[in-house]
Formats: structure tokens, C-alpha cells, sequence
């Protein structure tokens, strides 16, 4: 017994040796396995890059945006009926709230009875113009009498005139008695007051005509070359009219583009003011996708450039195609609200990341609808346009 002992004991020791041994050459083996693996995926990878990757550019920093419509009243009234809800798709000229016409159609009278009115003051202005022309008329047979009563009064005149100097002649000679002569120059005196009255008529006649001229020249510039349809107070009236129907039009609020309503926030009953967004329509047909690629990545980046796109709400499986149509003026963070300022002592570069407009395919979008914000994975193919 004690000889088989150290004969065991070698036996053993041999065994754990070639056991180790066995696993020395196992893990080489794998090792080498490995290696020729990491080679092989070295060798694709480089093979991919120089056929595939170095023409390619891509970010999973994208998200879906749209050029969504404010919907805002254009008057301020109460709302009588909300048609719509959120996440409701409508159409364009959908409607989408009603606002109370009571006061629009109170101004809608009385815009047509200022039209009425003004209208009834052109149509009296126009005839004021023929009665004006017919005092004209008038003037002139009152200058016409005017001028025969100075005819006569200088008749007269020239009458007592010469019957005063034939008095006054014979007056030395005694053939005239004082009485007489005094009575021949009463009736000079008054033969020549009535001449002067006579002469003040004509001009009072002719002023008075001028008067009646000038004021059928006034009433004539206000109507000469309109109609009762082109008058200048008659065209405000209807502007005022027009507005007034306009704003009637206007308490039925529709929808400006396709799309899905968002942020609805009027009420039935509630007062809307003028210019107050009370929801928006985001037109899910025609939404874009914004992709921030860094600023090393877009050196050889062109509008134009196709892309591909995938969503995290569809998976791998659905691809989009679009293409670049344009580039922010300004990354990010110059654009934030507050900027960044890097003007300090301790600065530390950071890379940029510009926005990239990337416009979808819209048959691809009506198969698979996307909604503002979700995330995409973009690729620009760098290749060609």
C-alpha cells in the first residue's frame, strides 16, 4: 500500500497537465477564432464604408415638425357652438366655431340705411342743381328789369333835367314864378334819386345772379361726372356695408387647411377677442422633418441630397424617402433663447448641430400618418441628387 501511493499521486498530477493543457489549447483556439472574427467584421465594415458608409451621412437626432395654422377670430363676439374637439381631423372650410351675428346684423342695417341715405342726398343734390339753374334764370329776367326801370329812370332824369334849365333861363326874365321853379327842382332831385336806385338795382340783379351762379357751380361740382351708383358718399356707404357683411361672415369661423385640430381653447358661451388663438390645425399630410446633423457631417451635404427616414412609431419596417430642401440660418443654440455665450475663460468646444429640413413623400405619409414631434432616424445619401 505504501508503494501505490506515489504512483497514484503521479497519475494525477499527469492528468490535471493534460487537462490544463487541453484548455490552453481550447482558448487559443477560440482566441484565434475570435480574432478571425474581428478580422472578417474589420474587413466587411471597411469594405461597407468604402462602398456604402463615406457616402452617407445620418442622425437619430430628427423629429417631425409642420407648419401648423393659428385659427384666430377676426371680430370679437360670444361663441354660440364649438363643432370641434381636439385631435378631430377636418377639412378646409370646415366649420369649426360659431360666434353670435346679433350685432353684425344690427351693423348690417345700419350701413344699409346710411346707403339709403346717401343715396337719397345725391338724388336731392341733383335736383337742388335744377332748381339753382332755374334761379340763374330768374337773376337774369331780374337784371333785364332792372336795366328797363334805369332806362326809364334816366328818362326821367334827362326830362327834369331840361325842364329845370328851361325854368332857370326864364326864371330872370320873371315868365317863371319861384313856386313853379322850385317844383321843377324837386322833380330833378327826385328824378335823379330814382335814377340812382335804379342803377344800385341792376347791380344788386347781377349780384345776386353771380350769387345764384356760383352756388349751381358748387351744388355741380358735387354731382358732375358720378351716379347715383358712383358717388363718393355712396361708395363709402356701400364699403361700410360690404364691411359690415363681411363681419357677418365672419362669426362662422372654418377651417383655413386640411389637418388634425390641436390646443382647442374655446368654450360654448365664452366671449373671443379679436386676434386670440383659439386653436391650432396641424396639416399631418404635409408635415417635414427636421434633422440636426452635426456641423462636421454636412460638408459635402446638398439641397436636394435623397434620404431615407425611419420611425420609432413604425420600427425598421417602414422607410421613408424625402430629400433635403434646406438648411436653418443658425444652429441650435444660436437660435435658443438664450444663447450661449462662449467668450469665457474656461470655454470648452463643443460640436454643433445644425437643422436639416428634410421634406417626406406624401403618398408614403398618407400610408403611414405622422404626428408633430416623434422621433426619426434620418440617412442623407451623400452619392448624388
Amino acid at each position: 500500500m505504501a508503494d501505490a501511493t506515489p504512483e497514484f499521486t503521479s497519475d494525477t498530477s499527469r492528468a490535471a497537465d493534460d487537462a490544463q493543457a487541453q484548455r490552453l489549447e481550447t482558448r487559443k483556439k477560440w482566441m484565434m477564432r475570435l480574432g478571425l472574427a474581428v478580422l472578417v467584421i474589420g474587413a466587411i465594415y471597411g469594405l461597407w464604408y468604402v462602398l456604402v458608409g463615406r457616402h452617407q451621412v445620418s442622425t437619430d437626432n430628427a423629429y417631425v415638425n409642420a407648419e401648423s395654422a393659428q385659427v384666430t377670430p377676426l371680430i370679437s363676439a360670444q361663441a354660440t357652438e364649438v363643432l370641434v374637439s381636439d385631435t378631430q381631423a377636418v377639412k378646409r372650410g370646415a366649420i369649426l366655431v360659431k360666434l353670435d351675428p346679433t350685432n353684425a346684423r344690427i351693423a348690417i342695417a345700419q350701413a344699409e340705411a346710411d346707403l339709403a341715405e346717401a343715396r337719397r342726398k345725391f338724388r336731392q343734390t341733383v335736383a337742388t342743381s335744377s332748381a339753382l339753374a332755374a334761379q340763374v334764370e330768374a337773376r337774369g329776367a331780374d337784371i333785364g328789369q332792372a336795366r328797363a326801370q334805369l332806362a326809364a329812370a334816366q328818362a326821367d332824369f334827362d326830362k327834369a333835367r331840361v325842364d329845370l334849365r328851361r325854368r332857370e333861363a326864364l326864371a330872370p326874365n320873371g315868365a317863371v314864378s319861384g313856386e313853379e321853379l322850385t317844383s321843377a327842382r324837386k322833380a330833378y332831385a327826385a328824378a335823379q334819386a330814382a335814377l340812382q336806385q335804379a342803377r344800385a338795382g341792376v347791380t344788386t340783379a347781377q349780384a345776386t345772379r353771380g350769387a345764384a351762379e356760383g352756388q349751381l357751380a358748387s351744388n355741380e361740382a358735387l354731382v358732375r361726372g358720378s351716379t347715383v351708383d358712383s358717388d363718393p358718399a355712396v361708395l363709402v356707404a356701400k364699403a361700410k356695408l360690404d364691411n359690415a357683411r363681411l363681419d357677418l361672415e365672419r362669426t362662422i369661423i372654418r377651417a383655413p387647411i386640411d389637418g388634425v385640430v390641436t390646443r382647442r381653447q374655446v368654450q360654448v358661451g365664452q366671449r373671443v377677442a379679436q386676434g386670440t388663438p383659439i386653436m391650432s390645425i396641424v396639416p399631418i399630410s404635409q408635415v417635414y422633418v427636421d434633422a440636426n446633423f452635426k456641423e462636421r457631417q454636412l460638408r459635402y451635404v446638398r439641397v436636394g441630397m435623397p434620404a431615407t427616414l425611419t420611425s420609432d412609431l413604425y420600427g425598421g419596417d417602414v422607410v421613408y424617402h424625402g430629400k433635403v430642401v434646406g438648411f436653418s440660418a443658425g444652429t441650435g443654440s444660436s437660435m435658443a433663447l438664450i444663447p450661449a455665450q462662449n467668450a469665457t475663460g474656461n470655454w470648452i468646444k463643443v460640436v454643433q448641430r445644425l437643422p436639416v429640413r428634410i421634406a417626406l413623400d406624401p403618398k408614403e405619409l398618407a400610408a403611414h400618418p405622422l404626428r408633430v414631434g416623434l422621433s426619426m432616424e434620418a440617412e442623407i445619401d451623400l452619392s448624388g441628387e
